[in-house]
C-alpha cells in the first residue's frame, strides 16, 4: 500500500501527536479531563463496590529482548512512543474522556438518539454525544460483573454478566461457579430517564452471558445469549453446551423476561480442536452473534466454527451453513454483514485479546479478519472464503493486539468497516473487493508500557451518525471523525438507535 504523507503537530498534553502513517514494521462527584462531572448511581444497596475479582489478568513482564526491541522500535519511529497518538491524515481525534468513577475495563458500546452507552466491568456509563467534540457524562451506574456488554431497545438496556456472582443484584460479589446458588446471566434496566437508569429484572442463563444479540419485533425483544466454557463441576454450566440461550422480553412487561429455549446449533459437538494447534479453541458454545433482522439472517462466531443462521422465526434459529478454518483461525470471535447481506466478516481473537499478535512472527493471516461471500439462495446459501485482512502496522511485544469489535460505515456503494484492534488502535478499511481488502485510515496510541504487557486499547470502535466512537479499555471514551471521499456519503445516514450486533437497515 502507498504510505500516507507524514506531518507533525503539537498536542495540548505536551506529548508529540504524530499525523501520518507509520512505516510497516511489522458516583461520587468526579471531574474528567474536560471539566465534566459524573454522578455515580448505585443500582442496589449503597455498599456495592467494584469487585477486583472480575478484573482481567494482571500485567506481566516481557523478556529483556522484547523490551529492548520495543525501545528500539520507538526510537526509530517504527511504533509510536508511550501514549503518543498517531493517525492518518483523513482521521481526526476530536475528544477523549478518561474513565470516571468506574475504573474497571471498558467494554462494548450502544447508541440511541444523542446518547452513547458504554459498558465497563464495574457497570456502565451514559454519555451525551449531541456535541461529538464535547461529550458529557450523564450518569454512571455501578453494577460489577464482566463483561457488561450493553445493548438498548427503546426504554430498555440489556447488560451481560459472564462472571460468577453471589446473586443477581448490583451489590453482588464474586462467588465460585461451583456453588449452585451462584448467578450469571442478563440484567435489564429502564433507561427512560438517562440520568437515573433503574434496574428492572434479571434472567439467569446457562454459563452466563458473555455477549448478547437483540432480535426485536414489535411486542418483544428476543435476546440471543452467547456463552461458553462449560465444566462438569459447574452446576449451571455443564457440558455439553452446544447452543445459545434465547430470552424473550415483553416490551410492555420486561420484568416477565425469561429463557424460552436453548437451541442446539452443533448437534455433532462442533469443532473438536486440534492437538497440533493448541491455540485453536474447540467449540463449546458461541462467543458472539450478529443478527440482520431485515434479511432474517444472523451470523455466529462460535469459537471453532462460523455459522450462518435463518432467524425468520426468532424463537427458532436454524443453521444454514457452517465453516471452519483449521489453518489460521484460533477463536471465532464476532461477525459483521455488509449492507447488501451478501458478505460476512468474521474476526479471529487469537490469544484471547491479551497477547501481542500484531507482529511479524504471527503474520498477516492469524489474529485477523476472514472475509466470506454468501453465495446461493435460501437454505442453499453458503459461506465462501475470499481473503484475510489485518492491520498493516506491526505493534510492540508489550501491546495486546488482535482483531476485535467493529461496525460498518454505511458508505453508498462500498463495503467499509471501522474496527477496534485493542492497542493496535482503530482501523478503517475497505472490503468492497472481497479478495483485496485495504486499510484507508487509522488511529492509534503508543504502548501503555515499554517493559510490561499491559492490557489496553480500543475494545469497540463503531460508526454512528457521522462519527466514530471508541471505548478504550484503559484510556476511556474517544471520538474520531473520518473525512474521505470513500466514506463521506455515510455522513448523510442518521440512525435513531444502533446496536452493532443487531445490524440495521441503513437504507
Amino acid at each position: 500500500m502507498t504510505p500516507f504523507p507524514r506531518s507533525r503537530t503539537g498536542s495540548g498534553s505536551g506529548r508529540a501527536r504524530r499525523v501520518g502513517r507509520r512505516p510497516r514494521g511489522r458516583l461520587v462527584a468526579l471531574t474528567g479531563a474536560l471539566g465534566l462531572v459524573a454522578t455515580l448511581l448505585v443500582a442496589g444497596p449503597a455498599a456495592a463496590t467494584p469487585d477486583p475479582g472480575d478484573a482481567p489478568k494482571a500485567p506481566k513482564k516481557v523478556t529483556e529482548r522484547d523490551r529492548a526491541q520495543t525501545e528500539a522500535a520507538i526510537r526509530s519511529g517504527e511504533i509510536p512512543g508511550k501514549d503518543e497518538i498517531v493517525h492518518s491524515k483523513n482521521v481526526s481525534h476530536l475528544a477523549n474522556l478518561p474513565k470516571g468513577a468506574l475504573q474497571g475495563t471498558n467494554s462494548d458500546l450502544a447508541f440511541q438518539g444523542k446518547y452513547a452507552f458504554a459498558g465497563n466491568y464495574d457497570g456502565f456509563t451514559v454519555y451525551d454525544i449531541s456535541r461529538p467534540k464535547s461529550p458529557k457524562v450523564v450518569s454512571q451506574v455501578l453494577c460489577p460483573g464482566s463483561q457488561n456488554d450493553v445493548s438498548v431497545a427503546g426504554n430498555l438496556l440489556f447488560l451481560s454478566t459472564d462472571s460468577s456472582r453471589s446473586d443477581d443484584s448490583c451489590s453482588s460479589t464474586k462467588q465460585p461457579a461451583t456453588e449452585k446458588d451462584s448467578w450469571e446471566g442478563m440484567k435489564i434496566f429502564d433507561i427512560s430517564d438517562k440520568k437515573k437508569p433503574k434496574y428492572v429484572s434479571a434472567v439467569e442463563t446457562a454459563c452466563g452471558s458473555h455477549t448478547h444479540t437483540l432480535v426485536p419485533d414489535r411486542k418483544n425483544v428476543y435476546v440471543y445469549v452467547s456463552s461458553y466454557a462449560p465444566d462438569a463441576s459447574f452446576p449451571d454450566c455443564k457440558p455439553p453446551h452446544d447452543g445459545i440461550s434465547i430470552v424473550k422480553v415483553p416490551r410492555a412487561a420486561p420484568q416477565k423476561a425469561k429463557v424460552i429455549d436453548f437451541p442446539v446449533l452443533f448437534p455433532d459437538g462442533g469443532y473438536p480442536g486440534d492437538p497440533d494447534r493448541p491455540e485453536a479453541s474447540d467449540t463449546t458454545g458461541c462467543h458472539d452473534i450478529t443478527s440482520y433482522p431485515r434479511l432474517k439472517l444472523a451470523a455466529g462466531a462460535c469459537m471453532g466454527d462460523g455459522v450462518l443462521l435463518d432467524v425468520a422465526n426468532p424463537e427458532r434459529p436454524r443453521v444454514i451453513d457452517r465453516v471452519q478454518d483449521t489453518d489460521n483461525f484460533a477463536f471465532w470471535h464476532s461477525a459483521t454483514f455488509n449492507q447488501r447481506g451478501d458478505k460476512v466478516v468474521f474476526t479471529d481473537e487469537l490469544g484471547g485479546g491479551g497477547a501481542p499478535t500484531c507482529d511479524k512472527a504471527t503474520g498477516d493471516e492469524k489474529g485477523a479478519d476472514g472475509i466470506y461471500d454468501i453465495t446461493g439462495k435460501g437454505d442453499k446459501r453458503k459461506l465462501e472464503f475470499k481473503s484475510y485482512f489485518k492491520i498493516p502496522r506491526h505493534q510492540a511485544a508489550t501491546e495486546n493486539c488482535v482483531a476485535h469489535n467493529g461496525s460498518l460505515i454505511p458508505a453508498k456503494g462500498r463495503d467499509i468497516m471501522v474496527q477496534a484492534w485493542y492497542q493496535g488502535g482503530v482501523s478503517v478499511w475497505d472490503f468492497t473487493d472481497s479478495a483485496k481488502p485495504e486499510e484507508i485510515g487509522y488511529f492509534e496510541r503508543g504502548p501503555l508500557s515499554e517493559d510490561t504487557l499491559v492490557g489496553g486499547g480500543s475494545w469497540s470502535a463503531y460508526y454512528y451518525n457521522g462519527h466514530i466512537y471508541s471505548n478504550d479499555m484503559a484510556k476511556g471514551f474517544d471520538v474520531l471523525r473520518v473525512d474521505d471521499r470513500r466514506t463521506d456519503s455515510a455522513k448523510n445516514v442518521r440512525m435513531r438507535e444502533l446496536n452493532v450486533q443487531t445490524q440495521p437497515d441503513y437504507r
